[in-house]
């Protein structure tokens, strides 16, 4: 079977030649954003810019010029889309990244037992795990200010760690 060919005369519009623009430059378009509706958007918004412009020269090249605006809005485009799925993908992490009303409420609570069972430590053991674990002081220099042996820093560090890990075995198993 055997399909008669159809042959167009070139159609010019504005000196714009409207088979080159559908046959030639539509299917690189549709090529480059993988979309053909999008090409005959690009394609169509490039007819509008290329009618409208003042520009005197359009008409001596008018399918280069016409294919430099259709670039321009590819481009403006790409960067359009790029922005957008920025401003996607930051509002995402933000909602992924948000804790919910629940965690909030679970997190405040072990905050509340930890310091409870920080404030149950024997006061000397207590001063020097809170200089240590939360003022990031060394184990010398607490034993300096406390004028205790270092030996004894660690003591009361490492009664403070089992205590706490106690507590949380309690909660864990609660």
């Amino acid at each position: 079977m055997k399909l008669a060919s159809v042959e167009f005369d070139n159609i010019f519009w504005s000196g714009l030649d409207l088979h080159w623009a559908y046959l030639t430059l539509l299917p690189k378009l549709t090529r480059k954003t993988q979309c053909k509706h999008q090409a005959h958007d690009i394609l169509h918004d490039g007819f509008l810019r290329f009618a409208l412009s003042r520009n005197p020269n359009r008409h001596q090249q008018p399918e280069a010029y016409f294919q430099t605006i259709v670039q321009n809005l590819l481009l403006e485009k790409y960067r359009k889309d790029t922005h957008v799925l920025e401003y996607q993908q930051s509002h995402e992490f933000i909602q992924a990244t948000t804790p919910s009303a629940e965690h909030l409420v679970d997190v405040k609570q072990r905050l509340e037992l930890l310091t409870q069972i920080i404030q149950d430590l024997p006061p000397r053991c207590r001063e020097v795990f809170i200089q240590f674990r939360i003022e990031g002081q060394s184990q010398t220099s607490i034993a300096t200010q406390l004028g205790i042996s270092l030996n004894m820093v660690e003591r009361h560090l490492i009664r403070a760690l089992l205590d706490i890990r106690a507590a949380r075995q309690q909660l864990l198993f609660a």
